[in-house]
């Protein structure tokens, strides 16, 4: 569990602070020292839970982007039994934001693509912040190709401020990279399951996210924008990003009313990041539950279906 709390989770910090003092005490054998961290335990979780159920998107947001928050690794080490990495586009060179391989499922041979963050300083530049370059798309497609050739699910995991804007990756084809994944992932003849795990930005985050089932963490957040982005186009001032927030209707619970995701996945009291081990089997149950809802269809009609599907996204009657 990670011990960084968020602003609006420092009414905790008292009761926490008395907890971790009272466990440097178990050594002693007294019954009313165990007592007091069970009855100060249950106050933390009571607290926990109110906080949690009223969370602004704004609040939202920081959960999602929180440091121990679990991430595409964190969930394959859960999940995926055998998982064998594979590197490279075959084109340029390999990204590591962008995890991929293959391995077994619920005992189903699968194929599991995810942005990854990193976790610490070295890491996270390692991995470019889960920011993927071309080449990282193009790794994501050759898998996916694979997948299907083979006739293997595909489960991918999003987590990504978006793609990088950066020079290098604009003069390799960054726009067209994402393009054709979206437009390839709409003819893939296999189950495709697509989980939003925490931040889903932009096309950086829809280049693996064209699927069969759309799930979302209960606290994740997938939008077209950032809100300090959004903030600093509408009113040129990144401190309005709370107000964007709300504007853009980028959590799961607003995606779910319009129908642009499919599944709400429940996260642990006070998020994924305080109990990873029960997140992660949340997402194991819903993924499971999505795929057996799919795996009988015939490839060819799964991917008509998921082209309309995602046709049908944003289309109203006045």
């Amino acid at each position: 569990m990670s011990k960084e709390l968020l602003d609006f989770e420092k009414p905790l910090i008292e009761i926490e602070e008395k907890i971790e003092k009272l466990r440097s005490y178990v050594q002693i054998e007294d019954p009313r020292i165990h007592a007091e961290i069970e009855k100060l335990t249950k106050r933390s979780l009571i607290l926990l839970d109110r906080i949690y159920s009223k969370l602004t998107p704004w609040q939202k947001t920081q959960v999602a982007r929180h440091s121990g928050r679990p991430t595409t690794l964190d969930y394959i080490d859960s999940l995926i039994e055998n998982f064998v990495e594979l590197h490279g586009d075959r084109h340029f060179a390999d990204d590591p934001s962008i995890i991929g391989g293959i391995g077994r499922f619920e005992g189903r041979p699968v194929v599991v693509i995810g942005h990854q963050k990193g976790r610490g300083t070295k890491d996270k530049i390692y991995r470019n912040f889960g920011m993927p370059n071309p080449e990282g798309y193009r790794k994501a497609l050759r898998l996916m190709q694979l997948g299907t050739r083979f006739k293997r699910p595909i489960l991918t995991l999003i987590d990504t401020p978006g793609a990088y804007p950066g020079i290098g990756a604009e003069e390799r084809g960054q726009s067209v990279a994402i393009a054709r994944n979206l437009f390839e992932m709409c003819r893939l003849e296999v189950p495709i399951i697509v989980s939003v795990i925490g931040e889903g930005g932009s096309g950086g985050a829809l280049a693996i996210g064209v699927g069969d089932r759309i799930l979302m963490l209960e606290h994740s957040i997938y939008s077209v924008i950032s809100p300090e982005g959004c903030a600093a186009i509408l009113w040129e001032e990144g401190n309005k990003a709370p107000d964007a927030a709300d504007t853009l209707k980028m959590t799961a619970q607003d995606l779910k009313k319009l129908g642009v995701i499919d599944m709400i996945v429940k996260e642990p009291v006070g998020g994924a990041h305080r109990n990873p081990a029960a997140a992660a089997q949340s997402l194991k149950e819903a993924a499971a539950k999505a795929l057996k809802e799919i795996e009988g269809i015939p490839g060819d009609k799964l991917a008509v279906m998921r082209y309309e599907k995602f046709s049908k996204m944003g289309v109203y009657k006045e």
